[in-house]
């Protein structure tokens, strides 16, 4: 910092905010910290009695925080964003499509460990179009250009964040269970899944009751494959009774099962799996039913957004796994599920 001739500043950073009074017309900061002198700058500058002032000195070796804030956008911005406009030295940026955001979390905290380097973003989830998603800035209104060029170098050149289109389009229901297949009591079940899927712009293909019989869930299986829907979704018969099929007959089918159980009240009964064309399967849990959000709802996005669940990310959903109960259900800002 060093104390400048106003006519001498063209360039130079302002240390601090400079106020102009107009009687009866305006009295604040007509020129902020942070601001750029410009030559337009110098005769209202001198009209307000300004001789001298304290810039911060930039040279080829520092760069301004609106300059500073560009390079940490480039570290994270990819397909399907947009960008605000800079103000006083922050970027942030937006989704421009539904689907399901993630951030490389490790390479994030390289940045962030980084002195006097931020960059704060949403967590991994459900974006709708113009949802805020990240914002970042350094903390110096100048700042030595090395410290982001070694923050890029520990990063490469790949984005840190990703937003996935929902490419699952249409799906397939088989309601299992001899009460409903038998009509004793009225299908409660798939009103319930065709709601929670037409709020991401998945269409119901086909729907088919089953007994609770392993033969003919695996052909109705299959007969959903052959339509070549992009998701097959089993409700009820997923707990241990002696009588409840779906899991046998999912494996029966010829999928892959990745799990078989959830770390996740409501919902661990849930089973995930997929077949050779990667067209996902799942046994619904009969909370889904009921319950106002469960591992449904958790594992909903990503799964329509075609990226495969690990053994391993399913086993971390348990932190954060266990629903409230609520009065007033405000998923997905709670702690479930995130």
């Amino acid at each position: 910092m060093k104390t400048i001739k106003v006519e001498d500043a063209v360039g130079t950073v302002l240390c601090h905010d400079i106020t102009q009074i107009i009687p009866g017309e305006f009295k604040g900061a007509k020129f902020k910290k942070g601001h750029v002198i410009k030559e337009e700058d110098i005769p209202i500058l001198l009209s307000i009695g300004k001789k001298h002032l304290y810039v911060y000195e930039v040279d080829e070796n520092t760069i301004h925080e609106n300059d500073a804030a560009i390079m940490l956008r480039d570290m994270c911005i990819n397909e399907y964003m947009s960008e605000t406009e800079i103000k006083e030295g922050k970027i942030e940026l937006k989704s421009t499509i539904k689907g399901f955001f993630k951030v490389d979390r490790d390479r994030l905290k390289k940045v962030n460990m980084q002195d006097e380097l931020m960059i704060a973003t949403i967590k991994d989830g459900d974006v709708d179009v113009d949802k805020k998603i990240a914002g970042m800035r350094v903390i110096p209104l100048v700042i030595d250009k090395k410290k982001l060029e070694d923050a890029k170098r520990l990063i490469g050149d790949e984005p840190l964040l990703k937003i996935y289109p929902y490419n699952i389009k249409t799906f397939g229901l088989i309601v299992t269970g001899s009460e409903v297949y038998n009509k004793l009591i009225d299908d409660k079940f798939s009103p319930v899944v065709e709601n929670k899927l037409l709020k991401f712009g998945v269409t119901l293909a086909k729907k088919i009751y089953c007994d609770d019989d392993k033969d003919m869930i695996v052909k109705a299986i299959k007969e959903l494959k052959d339509l070549n829907v992009d998701m097959i979704i089993c409700t009820g018969g997923m707990s241990v009774d002696p009588d409840d099929m779906t899991p046998s007959s999912i494996i029966e089918s010829g999928a892959k099962v990745v799990s078989y159980g959830s770390p996740m009240l409501p919902g661990a009964m849930l089973l995930i799996g997929y077949f050779d064309n990667d067209v996902p399967i799942l046994g619904l849990p009969g909370c889904v039913m009921y319950a106002a959000s469960t591992v449904f709802d958790a594992i909903l996005p990503k799964t329509l957004a075609k990226i495969k669940w690990t053994k391993e990310e399913l086993a971390e959903l348990g932190y954060g796994g266990l629903c409230q109960n609520c009065k007033v259900c405000h998923f997905p800002n709670c702690t479930f599920g995130n």
